[in-house]
């Protein structure tokens, strides 16, 4: 566990040693993103990682496994998470949503059969996601520049350091791995692979789509990150721009 913290952190700090001597442009400047030159190259080798080892897996998962196993899958992985989500809830002063987390994992965990259905949503209880990054948002951290790290994918540095810290109160990490490897093993697994199948649509949709797919990724990424960050509610009029 703590040596998946301190790789998160260690290729944050990589990324930018990497960056420090490239000179800016003020396009860079501009989109917050001053080490544009090495987030490219990295997206570069991400993308054949993910080309040549994670796209096939993903393919042979989909034969192999039909879309009811795969549901029950996620949704098993989902509910492994709750208890984090629950914590960063209260960490925000997210009374309300920190219940439904707790009703949710308690539902799922019993008569979900251990989280591999999802009576919760049939009993409409609502479903969300919080991670540390979102709370250090919510205590007025700044994001810092753009970051695309090795495997990670997009990012920046308060989200790195969010990740770490994630990886600290995630409780599966504190199972001894020598002792149930393939638990383990087979859970990290499992996550990659059904986050990459959950994924696999848009992101295919962005790169066809897409005159600039680094550019498209990193505009998705802090669109998608403010409306986590604000938990889906619409900007308040101070923070919007005056025209």
């Amino acid at each position: 566990m703590r040596m998946s913290r301190a790789l998160a952190l260690g290729i944050c700090g990589l990324a930018l040693t990497a960056c420090a001597s490239a000179p800016m442009t003020p396009e860079m400047i501009a989109n917050n993103d001053p080490y544009e030159p090495t987030n490219r190259e990295t997206l570069k080798f991400n993308g054949k990682i993910d080309r040549y080892f994670v796209i096939p897996t993903v393919a042979l998962y989909f034969v192999l496994v039909p879309e009811g196993g795969r549901r029950s899958v996620h949704h098993f992985l989902e509910n492994l998470t709750l208890p984090t989500t629950f914590v960063n809830d209260m960490l925000q002063g997210e009374l309300k949503r920190g219940s439904q987390t707790v009703a949710r994992f308690l539902v799922n965990s019993t008569i979900g059969f251990g989280g591999f259905l999802d009576p919760a949503s049939k009993m409409k209880i609502p479903d969300h996601g919080e991670d540390f990054g979102q709370t250090l948002a919510s205590w007025g951290a700044g994001e810092g520049p753009y970051l695309m790290l090795p495997f990670f994918g997009p990012s920046n540095p308060r989200d790195a350091f969010g990740l770490g810290a994630d990886v600290a109160l995630d409780p599966t990490n504190y199972i001894h791995y020598k002792q149930h490897l393939w638990w383990f093993a087979g859970q990290k697994y499992f996550t990659i692979l059904d986050l990459r199948a959950q994924t696999y649509t848009t992101v295919q949709g962005i790169q066809r789509s897409s005159v600039d797919y680094y550019a498209s990724l990193r505009s998705l990424y802090r669109q998608l990150r403010e409306n986590a960050i604000r938990n889906g509610r619409a900007a308040k009029s101070e923070d919007l721009p005056d025209f």
